[in-house]
């Protein structure tokens, strides 16, 4: 492995199995301005709603003389309703301690302020120095803009970055910032590809 400084972690899908808490998240919108519930079933908009920030989930959902309101109606709401529905996804824990100290570990995730609550309920907060959601950039992923921005946060050269993810926009973004892509979870190849942490602990052990 080549010179390695920091790892940047994406959130749904890597570090929790978030689709029926986003799910929830995005019907209790949906409910609130009249609209057909999202179903499991119905699987390209419940992937939409998995990896891509409010903005663009709600613009394709909903008209578009609703969609200001109700990106404001999403922005009144408590994010802790919908952590009941949110699992961390096993052996994260063992290897975020295994890599601080060793590495900057940074966050990257197409999330709003909600990214913040979340960390804090599960007591993960310590673990990162740099937290890049939707809110500190100008265009979410796929646009590698959050991996520019948390290596220029981290100080550390992009190409001494990797960047674990579960979709193809985390891939795409990889890709446009010049960061090594891994693949978690089997959706989504990577330079490195990992099913679960305990891969990654493999792989990254010192």
């Amino acid at each position: 492995m080549s010179r390695l400084d920091a790892i940047i972690f994406d959130c749904d899908g890597v570090m929790f199995e978030s689709r029926q808490a986003n799910l929830a998240y995005y019907n209790r919108i949906l409910e609130e301005f009249s609209y057909p519930l999202v179903t499991c079933e119905q699987s390209e908009n419940a992937h939409l709603c998995h990896t891509a920030s409010s903005p663009v989930v709600l613009a394709e959902l909903l008209r578009q003389d609703d969609l200001v309101p109700a990106l404001e109606f999403a922005d009144s709401l408590n994010y802790t309703e919908f952590i009941p529905h949110m699992e961390q996804e096993d052996n994260l824990t063992d290897l975020l301690d295994s890599l601080v100290g060793h590495y900057q570990l940074a966050i990257a995730t197409n999330r709003g302020h909600s990214i913040f609550t979340i960390l804090e309920h599960f007591g993960l907060s310590d673990y990162f120095s740099v937290v890049v959601s939707r809110v500190e950039v100008e265009n979410p992923k796929p646009a590698p803009d959050m991996l520019l921005l948390a290596a220029e946060l981290l100080k550390v050269d992009t190409d001494r970055c990797h960047f674990i993810g579960d979709s193809e926009l985390d891939k795409y973004a990889a890709t446009a910032a010049k960061v090594s892509f891994v693949g978690y979870g089997g959706a989504v190849a990577g330079d490195i590809s990992s099913l679960s942490h305990l891969e990654l602990l493999d792989y990254f052990a010192l």
